[in-house]
This record gives C-alpha cells, sequence and structure tokens, in this order.
C-alpha cells in the first residue's frame, strides 16, 4: 500500500530547529522482543539483518535481507502478513538484533538515497510514530541535500559535511552517545547525547532510493 502523501510528507517534514537537542558537532581529525539475539560488548561485533516482519508495506527488501528499496506504489496491505511489529503509516524498517550493553559499529551506504533517516530506536517503540519524531528513536536524517540530528520531534542541523556515499553509525550504550562517522577519515561528525534505559535496534526510515547495511564490522581505530 501506498503511503498516504499528506502523512508522508509530515514524517518527512516534522521537527523544527531548536537549540535545546543534546547534540555536539566536532570537525572531522523484533515484537523483535522474541526474535533479537542479545548484543554485549564482550561478544563478536553486531551482526544484524533488516527485519522483514517490521517493514512497512512500502519498503522491499533485498541482498538476503541486508538492504532496503522505497516503492512509491508498495504493496497491498491485504498482501502483507498483518502483526503487530509492522510499521503500518511510515516508511520504517528495523534490524532484527538488539543492543543493551556496549559499543558497536555499523555502516549504510546511502548514495542511492536523497531522503532517509538512519541511527538507533527503542525496540519496543511505538509503530504508529516515525523514528526521529518521539523520545524513543535516535537518528540522522538527510533531505533536501541536508543533514540533520532528530529525536523527540527536534531537528537540528547538522554542518560540514556532504553527501558521502556511505556513513556510519557508532553507539555506545552506557556513555549514551550516537555518532555520524567520516567512513573515510575514520572522523565522528555529529554526536547525538541520551540516557538510553531499554534495548535499542537499528533503525532505518527511507523514501527514496534504497539502502544497503553494512555490519558485523570492527570500530575504527582511535575514537575510544
Amino acid at each position: 500500500m501506498a503511503i498516504h502523501l499528506k502523512a508522508a510528507r509530515l514524517c518527512r517534514l516534522a521537527g523544527r530547529t531548536v537549540p535545546s537537542l543534546s547534540v555536539t558537532h566536532r570537525p572531522a581529525v523484533s515484537h523483535p522482543e522474541r526474535r533479537c539475539f542479545l548484543s554485549t560488548s564482550t561478544g563478536k561485533n553486531l551482526q544484524f539483518k533488516l527485519d522483514e516482519q517490521t517493514a512497512h508495506s512500502s519498503l522491499d527488501l533485498f541482498k538476503k535481507n541486508t538492504a532496503v528499496i522505497y516503492r512509491m506504489l508498495g504493496l497491498d496491505p491485504s498482501h502483507v502478513q498483518k502483526n503487530p511489529e509492522r510499521f503500518q503509516d511510515w516508511a520504517v524498517v528495523f534490524g532484527d538484533e538488539k543492543i543493551s550493553s556496549g559499543r558497536h559499529y555499523w555502516e549504510v551506504t546511502v548514495k542511492k538515497s536523497q531522503e532517509f533517516r538512519v541511527g538507533v530506536a527503542e525496540v519496543l517503540m511505538s509503530r504508529e510514530d516515525c523514528v526521529g519524531t518521539n523520545s524513543s528513536s535516535w537518528v540522522f536524517g538527510y533531505a533536501q541535500r541536508k543533514w540533520f540530528a532528530m529525536t523527540s520531534n527536534k531537528m537540528v542541523p547538522v554542518t560540514q559535511v556532504g553527501k558521502p556515499d556511505r556513513i556510519g553509525i557508532l553507539l555506545d550504550y552506557e556513555a549514551g552517545l550516537l555518532e555520524l562517522m567520516d567512513v573515510e577519515k575514520h572522523a565522528i561528525i555529529h554526536t547525538i547525547r541520551a540516557q538510553y534505559k531499554t534495548p535499542l535496534c537499528p533503525a532505518f526510515g527511507l523514501w527514496d532510493g534504497e539502502l544497503l547495511t553494512h555490519s558485523g564490522l570492527e570500530e575504527p581505530e582511535g575514537l575510544k
């Protein structure tokens, strides 16, 4: 089923630029609950796939559920299995691993999309919300050729970054840090600070083109 165009626009443009969002800029130098593996800092590097059970009907998964493409028309809802984990109104999909401790790093190829959000969300986040519009999700987004950081429906511009082909996401659960990475320079571009109290999972919103995820990666050296 196609996303209701008015609703989709509200999701994409929701938020306003305010100084209250705790975001720090640094210059470059599923329910999933019963499906997810508990990741910790002592085990293997975080590996995840996109969880088809959460994917909105406008999103198709491919490459063994490591990539997602946006379809304007989407699928007829009658052809999509009903379950409480699926996003019904927003073009959102979650990763199938939950995170409740440790530092974790993954990358996303974004070169084939001009409108997306990537970050983390609480595993039990309401499926009636869009990522970034509530206090249960923290994302970096790209739209209208501009980057922003977003949570609780508050948007802050992310400056001094163009449109790379691939970006990195670094999560430090205990420290409450979500960081946007320059994968070529191995440098932190922007940081969102938060207090995580429940398990999280990788989260993605997509309104154009496609995204490809890369997990199981080592954290870049020199960041700890």
